[in-house]
């Protein structure tokens, strides 16, 4: 049965007659649907958001990293359809799972959109289905917590009457030189059959295939990709914090570090690590490893450095304006960017939000100005609002605080206005009486 099954659905990735439902339609679901979309593939998406469904279903992208004239295309030819049906996964022959996992308050995953995921499936799923799970997570999830999910609501058997792998997504928003279509993929399946057909359907979509020995392998590479950001990251941010007490510029010194052409990457310095990728995955590694008695302790390092990052950028605006003669107590604060980085309209996890809160906290009268983002949420404060970037609000501001780049805004104009500025993102080339460099 399950030799003539596989044959029959490998066949059908290999003349493109499959129907692949995509499960979450956000930064990493919705451009991998249309990369498919595009290459003819009937692509069903999957929502519990009847908003962005509708969306979807009208033609309207709501993420930067899709190109809208893509989308349009996919959803006037009938090769793209988005749903808040879930029963329609009996009508897919491939599934891949796009959804969420956060951490919790203390930073243990949250695995309930990918439980949710597996229960839907389960249900729904006819025999004869491919399933890869693409949302980051620890390794051992795809066999150890996902499958027994899968096959206790479907009462079916894997590598029988479905094959399971992970892939995981390597989405950069905002990068323009590469995206979902171009960037390289792992690959590793829950045996050969199941790997033999995650090659042949994603080599539809992405022409760079890496192929690993097994799910928990590809687990542990992404994991390992963004526990290297963490590290470093915190690495030169708390060097940037010495080099600031003993008066030397940390972008001079990585400009000269750069020079050696080998055994060095540049790593940049901020007011913390935002995105749901570099401050959270690392941490679903150090959850896993307690379960084998091992403790992570340089992941636990770094991961402390990053979460006092945004205290000590709100020191320095303290420091910056008593310079001036003033408290952040009654201060006028304009913060230049909400996004976690440059270009884009993504606040997740922004450093941004948490050095608001506090200087709210100490009574600083706060404005944001982010041309990608006109209304964003604060942790303790909640709903706020981009304002314009006049001229008058420059001079009306008692201190600005650039914690995000966007090469949209213009500094020059910021510089000559301001009275002070605490450039957290190396913005501006003076660093004199009125830039207060991080």
């Amino acid at each position: 049965m399950s030799n003539k099954t596989f044959k029959e659905l490998l066949e059908k990735f290999e003349h493109d007659r499959g129907v692949v439902g995509v499960l979450g339609l956000g930064y990493v679901g919705l451009p991998l649907a249309v990369a498919f979309a595009k290459k003819g593939i009937k692509v069903v998406g999957f929502e519990k958001s009847s908003h962005k469904s509708d969306q979807v279903n009208a033609g309207h992208n709501y993420i930067g990293d899709v190109v809208d004239s893509e989308l349009k295309a996919a959803v006037k030819s009938h090769t793209l359809v988005a749903t808040t049906d879930f029963s329609r996964l009996k009508e897919c022959d491939a599934v891949i799972i796009c959804v969420p996992t956060p951490l919790d308050k203390f930073k243990k995953p949250e695995m309930s959109y990918i439980a949710s995921a597996g229960k839907d499936i389960g249900a729904y799923m006819k025999k004869g289905v491919f399933i890869s799970l693409e949302s980051t997570t620890y390794p051992t999830t795809t066999e150890e917590y996902l499958l027994p999910i899968i096959a206790q609501e479907s009462g079916l058997n894997v590598n029988e009457d479905f094959w399971l792998c992970y892939s995981a997504e390597r989405v950069d928003p905002g990068n323009h030189s590469f995206k979902t279509e171009n960037t390289p993929k792992v690959v590793g399946g829950f045996g050969e059959e199941a790997q033999k057909l995650a090659m042949t359907l994603y080599s539809k979509a992405i022409p760079v295939l890496h192929p690993v020995s097994s799910p928990r392998v590809a687990e542990m590479t992404k994991i390992l990709e963004n526990t290297y950001r963490l590290i470093n990251i915190s690495l030169v941010n708390e060097l940037a914090l010495l080099s600031g007490k003993m008066d030397i510029s940390i972008w001079e010194v990585i400009e000269a570090a750069k020079t050696k052409p080998y055994g060095f990457q540049a790593f940049y310095p901020g007011p913390g690590i935002g995105g749901h990728c570099i401050p959270l995955d690392p941490f679903y590694l150090e959850y896993i490893a307690k379960n084998y008695q091992f403790d992570l302790t340089m992941i636990n390092t770094a991961g402390q450095i990053d979460n006092l990052m945004p205290h000590r950028m709100t020191i320095k605006i303290t420091s910056a304006l008593n310079r001036h003669k003033k408290s952040v107590n009654g201060s006028k604060i304009l913060f230049l960017g909400v996004a976690y980085k440059g270009d884009i309209d993504d606040p997740r996890e922004s450093p941004a939000l948490k050095i608001i809160d506090e200087v709210i906290k100490k009574g600083g009268d706060v404005v944001v100005h982010d041309p990608y983002i006109s209304t964003f949420k604060t942790e303790e404060h909640g709903e706020m609002h981009s304002v314009p970037l006049t001229d008058d609000l420059l001079k009306s501001t008692d201190c600005v605080v650039v914690t995000t780049k966007h090469t949209n805004v213009d500094y020059q104009r910021v510089y000559e206005f301001s009275k002070l500025i605490v450039d957290l993102r190396n913005a501006f080339e003076q660093n004199d009486e009125k830039v207060y460099k991080l």
